[in-house]
């Protein structure tokens, strides 16, 4: 009984774990589809601002 308590912990340890990396990539994902975003906001904004040099 013992045993099959610790299994079914560990079953489940790895089943939350499962599930934090699978949010954790997906947040990965967000987080490079927006850093993607500022690159191009910034690289627009460069554009702009260089027309007021001299």
């Amino acid at each position: 009984r013992e045993q099959s308590t610790g299994v079914s912990q560990v079953g489940q340890a790895i089943t939350q774990m499962d599930q934090a990396t699978q949010q954790n990539a997906a947040l990965v994902e967000e987080s490079a589809a927006a850093a993607e975003s500022l690159k191009q906001q910034a690289d627009e904004l460069v554009k702009l601002v260089s027309t007021f040099r001299v």
